[in-house]
């Protein structure tokens, strides 16, 4: 007799969780789902609970189903009723884990409770609650001496979960002329609006400088070619302090790449529309990006970057990510916020990448402020001309990001609950 399904579900919020912790653990479980398909013993639904917060981009949901791997996929909005009437809202299998990996570790917990399932917690840096997990899985060594004694038998150190974001070291992509550079303009329309007039004149002046320099835009899942010509219009009012224009576009068949568009100033760039495009980017000699969970991405494959945050454009609070977005669209809180930000929040925080956040240092370089694209384009220039810090910055990204494996082990720990309570 077939045993009734376990219901594996993960607990995460924003787009760098999502992408760097999420995927990779799916993506071993969905294999391993497959692999004991034609298995009597147990089976597993895998299911995906978003939970509200700050730095959230709103476009989680879309993705998460994009991928094609979750049986049931939870909005944000509906995380309140589900702790209040789980049962009324979903149907619960009587046997689940509940895995922790992104967001408020409370939650993960509360939810656990709620439905009478086991607790499997990612811990990054400190484990809030380990006396109501049943598990717990840190990043490193320090995270589990943090732990008070009578409860450090529940940790299991696994390693960093962003190093599997990273593709085979065995396989290489080999992209035709020397120099290229990606160009990460942002995922958000609030983003693009000022994003692409930008990042499109930074591209012109990268290619006046140095004519052999090539350049590539990896279109992110949750935007489109439609929406770069649109935002480069005289329809974004944004445009207007820029002169650089997409003067024409070509489909590109046969190719790692999908389209080349050229600039007004017959400047080529490549795009592609492939997610995620690691392959394509560890190939690249440098990315230039907006702050965001991209700097996430592109330090976990150790990707040297520049990221920018041109404060220029500071009074369109809605092009910001989180709390500040979400304030910054209604128009006299949106001046309050502007002064908050450049008086305050700017002067006050120590760092914007995720890299840098992470390692409490300046592993890549932050340019904040009323920074011109030229600006931008003659430090990429002098990079790419002195490789020697562009591998100091990669060594620093890979001691920083560690051994791969830990999605890997993540997923077994997860798979051994589940023939434990099937």
């Amino acid at each position: 007799m077939k045993k009734e399904s376990v219901a594996v579900v993960i607990i995460t919020n924003g787009p760098g969780e999502l992408s760097t912790w999420v995927k990779p653990v799916v993506d071993h479980l969905y294999e391993i789902r497959k692999a004991l398909k034609d298995k009597k013993s147990f089976d597993f639904s895998l299911r995906l609970v978003l939970v509200p917060c700050p730095n959230a981009n709103g476009t989680e949901y879309e993705v998460a189903k994009s991928w094609n791997k979750f049986d049931i996929v939870t909005k944000t909005e509906n995380f309140w009723k589900l702790l209040i009437q789980p049962f009324h809202l979903i149907n619960w299998p009587r046997q689940g884990i509940v895995v922790f990996l992104g967001g408020d570790q409370f939650w993960s917990v509360l939810l656990a409770r709620r439905l009478a399932y086991k607790n499997i917690t990612y811990a990054e840096w400190i484990a809030r609650w380990p006396r109501w997990n049943n598990i717990i899985v840190a990043k490193n060594k320090e995270v589990k001496k943090a732990i008070p004694q009578k409860y450090r038998y529940k940790c299991k150190v696994i390693g960093d979960l962003m190093a599997d974001v990273a593709i085979s070291e065995s396989f290489s992509l080999k992209l035709k002329g020397n120099n290229w550079i990606a160009l990460l303009p942002g995922s958000k329309k609030a983003k693009l609006s000022i994003g692409i007039p930008y990042f499109l004149a930074m591209a012109d002046s990268i290619s006046k400088l140095n004519k052999n320099t090539n350049l590539i835009i990896p279109i992110a899942p949750t935007t489109s070619l439609q929406e770069y010509l649109f935002f480069q219009s005289h329809r974004n009012p944004f445009s207007k302090y820029y002169s650089s224009k997409i003067k024409q576009v070509k489909t590109i068949k046969n190719s790692k790449f999908d389209y080349v568009i050229q600039t007004s100033n017959n400047t080529k760039i490549y795009l592609i529309e492939k997610h995620p495009c690691h392959e394509v980017l560890k190939e690249c000699d440098l990315a230039i990006t907006t702050v965001g969970a991209n700097t996430a991405e592109l330090a976990a494959i150790t990707l040297p970057m520049i990221v920018v945050l041109p404060t220029q454009h500071i009074n369109v609070m809605n092009a910001w990510d989180g709390i500040f977005g979400i304030l910054g669209k209604i128009s006299f809180m949106n001046k309050i916020f502007t002064f908050i930000i450049r008086n305050w929040y700017l002067k006050n925080k120590k760092f914007f990448a995720w890299p840098n956040i992470k390692a409490k240092k300046i592993i890549v370089p932050e340019r904040i402020g009323n920074i011109s694209p030229l600006e931008v384009a003659k430090e990429a220039i002098y990079l790419i001309k002195n490789k020697k810090y562009l591998k100091e910055q990669k060594n620093k990204l890979l001691k920083q990001r560690g051994e791969k494996g830990a999605a890997q082990k993540l997923a077994h720990i997860i798979v051994n609950q589940i023939k434990e309570i099937s």
